[in-house]
């Protein structure tokens, strides 16, 4: 908001000298000083994560803190704090002892960015299904081998919630978590955020296909037989049996659900 003397004098309640408010955007200098800042911040969380001195649960300083120890605006400090929040890294919340904490959940955005992708046809369904089959059948492999009981124990009873299980969209929401819970019998988080994640990028499109698709009772009894297979294989240690029908299984609910979507 700048001020400018009025040149017209003649111009219906105007006078001479008179001072008038006129509107402009923003400049560009005011866009490169914030950009600048924004950057700024990013670099200063980083640094601080990847030195160590902020861990996961770790609580940051007030933005105005963080604006003034970093010489930047609070506004800068919110778009890098709501950039990262977007990335799992950071959660920010409301009322005394809360604030904003590094928090990662980087399943949610990977498959956030995933899901994106999927939709700018930057990736195909193919390319997710090939993804998956590598993936799965590491992470399975792996689980034969690790056999790590609580993630076991899940995975058997959501196989028993599936039998049971006749819609859709509730046999969706434990097939994910059961093929996640297998993926963490492994060990291996990274892997089973990745799977998670690609789980969720498509999550919705595996939905819609078991909607429409004809005969789909007798889709899911084979669906289920897969995971016992699959779950049979890892808890007696057979991890080239585990990788085998694993692929067999992703391979076919492709065939089933999204050949032809792409």
């Amino acid at each position: 908001m700048t001020q400018t003397r009025d040149a017209d004098a003649s111009q219906p309640g105007a006078h001479p000298g008179h001072w008038v408010s006129e509107s402009h955007p923003e400049s560009g200098a005011d866009t490169d000083t914030r950009s600048r800042g924004f950057s700024v911040v990013m670099h200063h969380i980083d640094d601080e994560i990847l030195t160590g001195t902020w861990v996961n649960g770790s609580r940051l300083p007030p933005e105005r803190e963080l604006a003034a120890t970093l010489g930047v605006s609070r506004g800068a400090v919110r778009e890098a704090i709501r950039a990262l929040e977007a990335l799992g890294i950071l959660t920010s919340g409301t009322g005394r002892g809360n604030g904003t904490r590094v928090d990662a959940h980087p399943s949610d955005a990977m498959g956030r960015i995933l899901r994106l992708q999927l939709a700018l046809d930057v990736v195909s369904f193919a390319d997710l299904t090939e993804t998956r089959v590598a993936l799965e059948k590491a992470a399975c492999a792996a689980a034969a081998k690790v056999r790590a009981p609580g993630p076991l124990a899940r995975a058997t009873d959501l196989l028993g919630q599936m039998h049971d299980a006749m819609q859709p969209d509730s046999f969706n929401t434990l097939d994910t978590a059961f093929h996640v819970a297998l993926a963490e019998a492994g060990d291996n988080r990274l892997m089973s955020d990745l799977t998670m994640a690609i789980r969720e990028a498509v999550h919705l499109p595996i939905l819609e296909a078991e909607h429409s698709l004809i005969g789909w009772d007798n889709w899911r009894d084979g669906f289920v037989c897969d995971h016992e297979e699959m779950l049979t294989a890892i808890e007696n240690g057979d991890p080239i049996r585990a990788a085998e029908v694993t692929e067999a299984h992703i391979r076919n609910a492709y065939e089933t659900l999204l050949l032809g979507r792409d």
